[in-house]
């Protein structure tokens, strides 16, 4: 008897599970890139690096995959933070600026360590800027988010004196573009960010306290819970991930621009944590979720390209598809529909 329920209920498992959708959706897009371009799984070895598609996907999207994690945080607990974009701009800017725009060769203005330390440091007291005016304030953080957001974009374009900063200094440019082992440096990167945080929440108390605060902030509070304390710290986690991002972008192309780096970038980091799983109204959330979410963004980017879709059209293809998986993600959807393809079979067997 167990041997006959046993696939029954792991079935159901897996089919209930919160990655299921976003997994399969993953997979999908990879065949269609498959599909029409023969080359697109295959994987080189060449100068002690791997080169391929997979691998530049991945390189791509690991900016995303941070100021993902970061908003994972903030949307666990009841929160959004709609000006990562901007903060992103701000720590580029901030670290362009202290290396200055030498030309090759050339002494940087400030010592790299410095400059990377500036520029995550602005970025975290953006991120504990936005924690203080929603914790401390009140303020509905969309509100408080939205004041950095448009605020943020000044503040890099005054650092950056309306210019776009080229940076020469060539050890910058390993950060983003740099190699190690054979793989991108920019995913060993994210690698540190995802098992220090895996860590944080499932060997301590974090994960616990922050899905008491985002099910129930006031009841966090009455159990002891520093909620104030949790949600500025969520926040300016946040930010720092969103200046790390900052530095792989701003590495990777070499230059600063205070008005269009990251931009649009805090859409596509709500639009993966939501496809992720993470619930919008908090409480429930998860961090491999949110990295297949960023997976699917870029990779549904990369399958537009390169199959040529008109620029025209590209939000509207990746809107579809974010429809497409919320909906089927949905358990109110997938009983709605299992009760229309019942009800006709019921009438059939009652006449």
């Amino acid at each position: 008897m167990n041997d006959t329920t046993a696939p029954t209920s792991l079935g159901q498992r897996l089919g209930q599970h919160r990655l299921l959708w976003p997994a399969v959706t993953l997979l999908l897009l990879l065949a269609v890139n498959a599909s029409f371009n023969p080359g697109f799984l295959h994987l080189e070895w060449r100068e002690g690096h791997l080169y391929g598609s997979l691998v530049d996907i991945l390189n791509r999207a690991a900016p995303l995959v941070l100021v993902s994690l970061g908003m994972t945080l903030v949307i666990a607990t009841r929160g959004i933070d709609i000006s990562v974009g901007a903060v992103v701009a701000i720590a580029a800017a901030v670290a362009a600026w202290m290396i200055g725009g030498q030309v090759s060769g050339g002494a940087p203005r400030l010592p790299m360590a410095v400059a990377i330390a500036g520029a995550l440091a602005a970025a975290l007291a953006c991120g504990v800027w936005n924690g203080l005016l929603v914790a401390r304030i009140g303020m509905q953080p969309i509100v408080a988010t939205l004041i950095l957001m448009v605020a943020g974009r000044g503040i890099a374009q005054l650092i950056t004196d309306g210019q776009i900063i080229t940076i020469y200094y060539a050890p910058y440019f390993f950060i983003g573009g740099g190699w190690l082992l054979g793989l991108p440096f920019s995913l060993f990167i994210v690698a540190a960010v995802l098992v220090l945080l895996h860590l944080a929440l499932r060997r301590t108390a974090l994960g616990l306290f922050i899905q008491a605060v985002g099910i129930n902030p006031t009841a966090a509070r009455v159990a002891g819970i520093r909620a104030r304390r949790l949600v500025v710290g969520v926040y300016a986690f946040c930010g720092l991930c969103a200046g790390l991002a900052g530095l792989l972008i701003s590495s990777n192309v070499k230059s600063a621009d205070g008005n269009n780096a990251g931009q649009l970038l805090e859409l596509d980091a709500i639009l993966a944590v939501t496809l992720g799983g993470t619930a919008l109204a908090g409480g429930r959330f998860s961090l491999a979720g949110s990295v297949l979410g960023a997976l699917i963004i870029q990779t549904l980017t990369y399958a537009i390209y390169s199959l040529g879709v008109p620029p025209e059209i590209n939000l509207v293809v990746k809107a579809a598809v974010v429809f497409v998986v919320m909906l089927l993600q949905s358990a109110e959807f997938r009983a709605t529909v299992r009760s229309a393809i019942r009800r006709p079979a019921v009438q059939e067997l009652r006449a």
